[in-house]
């Protein structure tokens, strides 16, 4: 019996010391996830505003257009707006974000899974997609299974600049552009609240969101230098890099918020083992120390 005591003491005490780091770990992602959520609502302030400006060119050169053709494709507007026009879909590109690590609970099996269940039910092979790997878990599961990967990054900070992300979104727009594929989708789970994140597919490019009807902010025209056209060439691989950009400070959030609640939920784990280890502990205690009693009783009894 004293060697199960002992033995329930020491489960006790590392379950105790297990308990201590998670929920320590629990603290260190509610701090990131409540960074993330700043950092997101900031960069909404940003893409609302870079939308309200494309927009607004878009909405002036279509107009600018629109006595020439009704068709969205027509050729002259396809060769001022390439990357807001539709095209024969030959490749499709898909932008599958992940994390670095594990310790996130079931984020990044939610995203594998439903992003190959996806791909199997969209596509016949793996001829009519590229995939571009952001994060170690995804680029390491897509490697695993012989799936070709254009393009990854690892790495990532916690809250990731768009510095760090440049290089990879500017390299998605060029293959669009130069064709690499025909259109763009990220794949992700999107943060909600702390508790609730969302799988989401959504298209980047072509852009294909944008309303000219809510080309409201501007009442006067105004005179651009260089064209609107020039502007455009610009302007938009920036915009679409922002999307993307925003797609993965979302994704960030979701991590850090699923980092959490994994750890909330290890640690409230530790705490019910610890719970049913002591009253087993006090169980055989109490035994050992009935037994004892029981012992000294009957002896005492012989002795008589």
């Amino acid at each position: 019996m004293g060697a199960s005591l002992n033995e329930i003491k020491q489960r006790i005490a590392s379950t105790k010391k297990t308990s201590q780091i998670t929920k320590a770990m629990q603290m260190v992602s509610a701090a990131k996830l409540t960074k993330s959520e700043v950092a997101s609502k900031n960069f909404q302030e940003y893409a609302a505003k870079i939308r309200s400006i494309v927009t607004h060119l878009v909405a002036s050169q279509l107009s600018d257009l629109e006595e020439l053709t009704d068709d969205p494709n027509y050729p002259e507007l396809n060769e001022y707006h390439a990357m807001l026009t539709n095209r024969p879909i030959k490749k499709t590109g898909y932008i599958v974000i992940t994390s670095d690590k594990g310790l996130v609970g079931g984020y990044n099996s939610s995203i594998l899974k439903q992003t190959m269940t996806m791909l199997q039910d969209d596509h016949e092979n793996q001829e009519e997609y590229v995939l571009i790997a952001i994060g170690s878990v995804g680029a390491d599961f897509f490697k695993t299974r012989g799936y070709n990967i254009a393009y990854e990054l690892r790495g990532l900070t916690d809250q990731p600049s768009f510095d760090e992300v440049r290089k990879i979104v500017s390299a998605a727009t060029a293959m669009f552009d130069s064709e690499v594929f025909d259109e763009l989708y990220v794949c992700y789970n999107h943060h909600i609240n702390s508790l609730t994140s969302q799988f989401r597919v959504e298209k980047m490019l072509p852009i294909s969101d944008l309303d000219p009807d809510e080309d409201t902010g501007f009442e006067q025209e105004y005179i651009l230098e260089p064209s609107k056209e020039a502007i455009l060439d610009h302007l938009l691989p920036q915009y679409a890099e922002s999307l993307i950009y925003g797609a993965i400070i979302d994704a960030k959030t979701a991590e850090h918020a699923a980092g959490m609640t994994a750890m909330k939920t290890a640690t409230d784990n530790a705490k019910t083992i610890i719970s049913d280890l002591t009253i087993s502990y006090n169980r055989a205690r109490q035994g050992a120390i009935t037994q004892e009693i029981t012992e000294i009783v009957a002896g005492a009894a012989a002795l008589e």
